[in-house]
């Protein structure tokens, strides 16, 4: 029931490059936000407000996140993995394609930053259903034994969507000048996505569904509604995946993108230098992210999960100082310890909150658990820092926020059993009330 090692190889490289290529969509936005849009967008307001404005709008696709969650896991754990993802990468594809082509402030007045809003939802409801359909199809195909290390690899899309993304910003932004960068180099990334999307629609229409949920399918076991199913027999599990997302999506954003704004606007030093440092660390994570995976089936989820946990909230009482210093080498070493210990969270991450959940509604509840905690997570990160900033005039203060995220991250991870070992192969019982992957589960 697992599957070739072929098809296994095929299903990650498929997971890989969609969600590499969604957020590489993602990421456009996020770093546009803090570089182009508060100009283009917002040209009434002052520099502070504006990219406070602009930053709002990037959090719009984090309230979208969770409803992208529950409408494609529904169909995931109903119609099946394979077709949803293909949906969801060209919802993506074209809704960054229309930002792209969109007009500024300056030729449509207010109905500019209204469309540039509505497009960033649509990304949100895109990037909400493509995480655990990647994530569990990579989990489902291929070695039991492997499963953390399998699941990681759709977390790489996100340091591989950050390079790609930053990377071809910060090369316009030098190759151009900066009347040229803001009035049409900014877009060419943006339209860029329309041609990449082919790319992951003819390498996801290749893969094989998963073996699992054909299992599942095979024997009448589906879920009618697995949204309300989940809510009934896995409110642990959900409590668990939400808390023990919480802290790592504020230590990322803070170490990625309200590093951009601290330097750029408080430290008035060029924003090559938080772009490349930030570029350095990702690029790192390209081969942290699978190993924290890989030590996770060796040592298990929380072990690894809660080293990464320690370590950032250590880290983010020298992460700052170092901004501070001015000097790009230790700015670069700021940014990349800091994704160092992001990246042992990250890595056991998607097989950790898969695997609290069963194979009939593991779509729905994964999905659920993670994106949800991105609202109070990711899309509040940079916008808090930026105002616990401003009205305390240090950054210990955005320290102490991210501190005491970690510190809900833990408490996820101390709430939770160790999945690495669960038999998510076992027989699915429909009527199961328990909360568990197969016929019991990690909650019983």
């Amino acid at each position: 029931m697992t599957g070739s090692a072929q098809q296994t190889r095929r299903v990650i490289l498929a997971s890989l490059i969609g969600t590499s290529l969604e957020w590489y969509d993602f990421f456009l936005y996020t770093t546009a936000a803090t570089l182009v849009f508060p100009k283009l967008f917002f040209p009434a307001l002052d520099p502070f407000n504006a990219t406070l404005a602009s930053l709002t709008t990037n959090a719009v696709a984090f309230v979208a996140r969770p409803l992208g969650g529950i409408v494609f896991g529904h169909f995931g754990d109903r119609a099946g993995r394979k077709t949803v993802l293909v949906v969801t990468l060209l919802v993506m594809g074209v809704s960054t394609f229309l930002i792209g082509v969109l007009p500024g402030y300056a030729s449509v007045g207010v109905l500019a930053p209204i469309l540039l809003a509505l497009l960033r939802f649509v990304q949100g409801l895109g990037l909400g259903g493509e995480w655990g359909g990647a994530v569990i199809m990579s989990l489902e195909h291929g070695d039991g034994r492997r499963r953390g290390f399998n699941a990681s690899w759709p977390q790489v899309g996100v340091p591989a969507g950050y390079v790609l993304a930053t990377g071809l910003l910060t090369l316009l932004s030098f190759t151009l000048s900066d009347a040229a960068f803001l009035s049409w180099g900014w877009r060419v990334p943006f339209l860029l996505s329309g041609v990449l999307v082919f790319v992951g629609l003819w390498v996801r229409l290749r893969v094989s569904e998963s073996p699992l949920f054909a299992q599942v399918e095979e024997q009448g076991a589906k879920a009618e509604m697995p949204l309300l199913e989940v809510l009934r027999t896995h409110p642990r599990a959900l409590l668990s995946a939400f808390t023990a997302r919480i802290g790592v999506d504020v230590a990322f954003y803070t170490f990625t993108a309200y590093i951009i704004v601290y330097l750029t606007t408080v430290l008035k030093l060029p924003r090559s230098y938080a772009l490349n440092a930030v570029l350095i660390g990702s690029a790192l994570q390209l081969a942290l992210i699978p190993l924290a995976g890989a030590l996770s089936d060796r040592f298990g989820r929380r072990p690894v999960y809660f080293a990464g946990v320690v370590g950032a909230a250590v880290w983010v009482f020298a992460f700052f100082p170092l901004l501070d210093s001015r000097s790009f080498p230790l700015i670069a070493l700021a940014a990349v310890v800091a994704l160092v210990t992001h990246a042992a969270m990250y890595g056991p991450q998607a097989a950790f909150i898969a695997e609290l959940f069963s194979t009939r509604l593991r779509y729905s509840g994964a999905s659920m658990g993670y994106q949800v905690a991105g609202i109070v997570g990711g899309a509040l990160a940079p916008i808090i820092a930026l105002s616990l900033f401003d009205a305390y005039k240090t950054t210990v203060a955005v320290s102490i926020y991210v501190v005491a995220a970690l510190a809900v991250t833990a408490l996820g991870l101390a709430i939770a059993p160790e999945t690495r070992d669960l038999d998510l192969a076992a027989q699915p019982d429909p009527k199961a009330k328990a909360s568990l992957p197969g016929q019991v589960g990690p909650f019983a």
